[in-house]
């Protein structure tokens, strides 16, 4: 079998033509040393920082490769891509204020690695930098800053309390050579017990401020009605010096009183059958001035 087999690849040898050869030799030759260039080339894209890793000496220390087209030898070195952008990041933590009230806050931060420093970064974090770091530092600069608040200062001075904490995590976060562009508070809630303490002490508010509109609103209408009486005595002291003085006052006030009745009937479309005496509008009845006169004679 072997025999047959080795009889076969000689004669196909034989049939290969010479110039055949050759050309896939050289064909070989330029896709090996096409693939050899690209290997060797490497793009940087916009935002983005690469360092180089050697199997022989390891991370180079002061070569950073900023955007674009760069070169490396196959094999013996490797590029290693740093995205050098802001990346936002929320994280909540759980904590104490200074009065022992449990306190939930949520940070937003902007953090970036610092581009200088990427060997050092890659060498002590990795890649994964944000991840091993940023959520350990924030929950211990939040515990450090809101324990040194009430729960109600947290509210009352919440701009103060942002400002502590961006210091202090901008300062913490340059140990790890991490930038921070911005942090913010997004979310602060409380624990159910304080929500509900502090619901009841705005219903109490509520209801003591309603209370001293009561008592207010009694004595305003306690006013009017003062108001009101010493108007009607005083009315009614007018009324009387004004029939003393002229018993034709109350035949005048007489004559408006049947005046308005009979405007009042005229303009109402029930009918109405009553005595024209009893509703004092019998102005030409001569009873009409008997208590008039009456009242002129015991002036005299």
């Amino acid at each position: 079998m072997a025999e047959k087999l080795n009889d076969m690849a000689g004669r196909l040898s034989k049939g290969v033509p010479k110039g055949l050869g050759v050309g896939a030799t050289l064909l070989f030759g330029v896709s090996a040393a096409a693939y050899g260039v690209y290997k060797s080339m490497f793009t940087v894209e916009g935002g983005h920082r690469a360092i180089i890793f050697n199997r022989i000496g390891g991370v180079d220390q002061n070569l950073i490769h900023s955007e674009g087209l760069h070169f490396r030898l196959p094999w013996f070195q490797y590029p290693i891509l740093y995205d050098i952008r802001a990346r936002p990041r929320i994280i909540k933590s759980p904590t104490g204020s200074k009065d022992l009230q449990m306190v939930t806050i949520a940070l937003r931060v902007l953090a970036r690695p610092d581009q200088t420093k990427l060997p050092k970064l890659y060498q002590t974090l990795g890649v994964d930098w944000d991840e091993r770091v940023l959520p350990s530092i924030c929950n211990e600069v939040l515990k450090s800053v809101v324990a040194k608040f009430n729960a109600s200062q947290l509210i009352t001075q919440r701009q103060q309390v942002s400002n502590l904490i961006r210091m202090d995590l901008i300062e913490r976060a340059k140990d790890f050579d991490i930038l921070l562009d911005d942090v913010s508070i997004t979310e602060l809630s409380f624990g159910q017990q304080y929500s509900a303490a502090v619901e009841a002490k705005q219903v109490a508010q509520q209801e003591a401020q309603r209370a001293v509109f009561t008592v207010e609103q009694a004595k305003q209408e306690r006013q009017q009605k003062i108001v009101l009486a010493e108007g009607d005595a005083e009315s009614a002291k007018l009324i009387g010096n004004a029939i003393s003085k002229n018993p034709g006052y109350l035949k005048l006030r007489r004559i408006r009183a049947a005046q308005n009745i009979a405007k009042t009937l005229s303009t109402s479309t029930n009918r109405a059958f009553l005595d024209a005496q009893a509703l004092m509008i019998n102005v030409n009845d001569p009873k009409f001035d008997e208590s008039t006169e009456e009242l002129a004679r015991k002036k005299r």
